[in-house]
């Protein structure tokens, strides 16, 4: 079971020594699979414990005022995410404005030398930190042997001149293609909430009831479009065909995400669920009348059937 440290406060008495990877991981990607995944192997052969620091807000909401990057993942799923990887401390920093200002060698020391002890650190080979962005691998090569650690620079991971990056999965989601972002995250994007009301026209109008998500603030919702996904509940993992848009048929003016659930009833209010997005069927459209909307969703539903394997 992995262990949860908000801020250096809550690093034990008596902590001994560690091995370290820093990075924002949002989404746990697969490159950040491989970082973690090679930490990991570093700890196991050396008995020690693997810490993953991660930061809360992402920096550039901090470093770049008024520029909040569409978030991947919830601190919550990160941490799942990370101990699912073998990792066995999640620490979250608290990035502020006085985090931003240490200067990269105070960083090395005051955090990774004097409070985690580290014996290796375990990063990307674009890994920059400190103020400015001044530190980087070679920083910590540099000043490892003085102060008693070892660096590894994993290298990045990509295809067809594709590096796997978090940039590049908004971008894949943002866009609505979906299919790229799981294959570059190794998984489904997935965006989780709370189910809330909404207008009731799914099922006393179309005959197709839908949980209304209020996705966690700043989450990185695919572009409009139909979509065949799955509804997560606890440990239920259910087939569903997704709506995000404005519901134009209907003039709507909110944007909204919408699962219609198959095959499943059910009051799902008030209860926080997940996401996950498999395929884009379609683009938002506007139709003529609510009776040639519902056929459409007819055909959405089977082919979500047909992508999902649940016929």
């Amino acid at each position: 079971m992995i262990e949860h440290w908000r801020g250096l406060d809550q690093i034990p008495a008596g902590w001994g020594r560690c091995v370290l990877t820093i990075g924002v991981f949002d989404g746990v990607h697969r490159g950040h699979q491989a970082l973690i995944g090679a930490a990991v192997e570093r700890g196991r052969e050396l008995g020690l414990p693997v810490v993953v620091m991660t930061f809360d807000p992402h920096p550039a909401s901090v470093v770049r005022q008024g520029h909040h990057p569409a978030l991947l993942s919830t601190l919550r799923r990160r941490a799942e995410l990370v101990g699912s990887l073998g990792a066995d401390v999640f620490l979250v920093l608290p990035f502020t404005p006085a985090v931003a200002a240490i200067p990269a060698e105070s960083f090395v020391h005051d955090v990774i030398v004097e409070r985690l002890h580290a014996a290796c650190v375990v990063v990307g080979e674009n890994f920059r930190f400190g103020h400015q962005a001044a530190g980087s691998v070679a920083l910590l090569e540099e000043l490892g042997p003085r102060f008693g650690f070892t660096t590894f620079g994993v290298p990045l991971v990509g295809e067809d001149q594709v590096t796997v990056s978090s940039t590049y999965v908004r971008s894949c989601v943002a866009a609505g293609d979906v299919a790229a972002a799981a294959e570059a995250l190794g998984r489904p994007h997935r965006i989780d909430g709370f189910v809330v009301h909404g207008e009731g026209r799914g099922g006393s109008q179309l005959g197709y009831p839908t949980a209304n998500l209020d996705p966690e603030p700043l989450s990185a919702i695919p572009a409009d479009g139909i979509y065949a996904g799955w509804f997560l509940l606890g440990s239920r993992r259910s087939p569903a065909a997704i709506s995000i848009g404005s519901n134009p048929t209907f003039s709507g003016d909110v944007r909204t995400v919408e699962a219609f659930v198959l095959d499943e009833g059910g009051n799902f209010y008030g209860r926080r669920v997940a996401l996950e997005f498999v395929q884009r069927l379609r683009g938002m459209e506007r139709f003529d009348s609510p009776e040639d909307l519902i056929a459409q969703i007819g055909r959405d539903v089977q082919r979500t059937r047909e992508i999902l394997g649940t016929e």
